[in-house]
């Protein structure tokens, strides 16, 4: 592993593990077995090391999502899309996912914050123009694609989280069940 592979991976365990705010630079050089001068020249900072994490999981998963996002007239599909997407990257990286679901509860003022919001509104803005194309087909969604957005990520993200701590197991069953229950909510 090259080093800034080896300074990402370390800075990625730490940071799931104790939150980016309480991990200092001295702790990500110690863990890597490099030195500050190393991880500056790679990142410039800190904030720049975590902006690179970020930038290089959510462009992967945010194109899962963006293609899983396509509507062809069959919302239901779309949405399993949606789903197995974003349960096949947790389950690919749960180290990335659960910092990605920590970051979204950090005060909105912090550094993390402000570095992860643009990728998680960019996927909530993929999921919620799938609700909107699929108002057409769905009248009685029109004006909630929003909420729907917001509730549907939500459900996917607290199932990713269940099993980021061994509570459920993730399969093709849980999928189905869990968008099942989603639908009968927003076709009512």
């Amino acid at each position: 592993m090259d080093n800034k592979s080896n300074i990402l991976a370390n800075a990625l365990e730490l940071f799931a593990s104790r939150g980016y705010e309480a991990v200092g630079v001295q702790e990500i050089v110690d863990k890597a077995g490099i030195t500050k001068p190393t991880l500056y020249h790679y990142f410039g900072s800190k904030q720049g090391l975590l902006n690179t994490l970020l930038e290089a999981h959510f462009t992967e998963l945010n194109e899962m999502v963006r293609q899983a996002c396509v509507y062809h007239h069959d919302l239901p599909g779309s949405l399993r899309k949606v789903a197995r997407a974003m349960y096949g990257y947790a389950a690919e990286h749960p180290v990335f996912y659960r910092l990605a679901l920590a970051l979204t509860f950090t005060p909105p003022h912090s550094e993390s914050y402000r570095a992860a919001a643009p990728f998680h509104q960019a996927q909530y803005r993929l999921v919620e123009t799938l609700f909107a194309e699929a108002v057409p087909d769905h009248g009685n969604m029109r004006r909630r694609q929003s909420l729907y957005a917001a509730c549907f990520i939500g459900q996917i993200n607290t199932v990713i989280l269940l099993w980021l701590n061994h509570h459920i197991v993730i399969d093709d069953a849980l999928v189905e069940r869990s968008v099942h229950n989603f639908e009968h909510g927003i076709y009512s």
